[in-house]
């Protein structure tokens, strides 16, 4: 009778062990998601932030343009073309 006392103590042993280990493993699960949505959240930010960004560079790109600056002399004509043909249809408009 004692060798199945001493199974049943070894199984109830690696039973404790198994359910230790996967509190452990819930708790790291439930952490790593934690950290997932995080980042997430910095991903959606720095994106945000990135197309801020690039909107100003154009701003500044123009503006430099505008200035005197050679580089970007054709995109700045195409962007103020094209805000021309804007006004001139919204003063059509208004004209009928």
């Amino acid at each position: 009778m004692s060798v199945i006392a001493e199974i049943i103590d070894i199984l109830e042993n690696k039973i404790e062990k198994l359910f230790d280990k996967i509190n452990s493993l819930e708790k790291n699960n439930q952490d790593l998601k934690i950290e997932l949505k995080k980042a997430a959240n910095r991903i959606e930010t720095q994106s945000l932030e990135i197309d801020a960004l690039k909107k100003h560079y154009e701003s500044l790109k123009i503006a430099n343009t505008l200035l005197g600056s050679e580089d970007n002399k054709r995109d700045t004509k195409l962007k103020i073309n094209s805000l021309i043909r804007e006004i001139d249809y919204c003063i059509a408009q208004l004209s009928d």
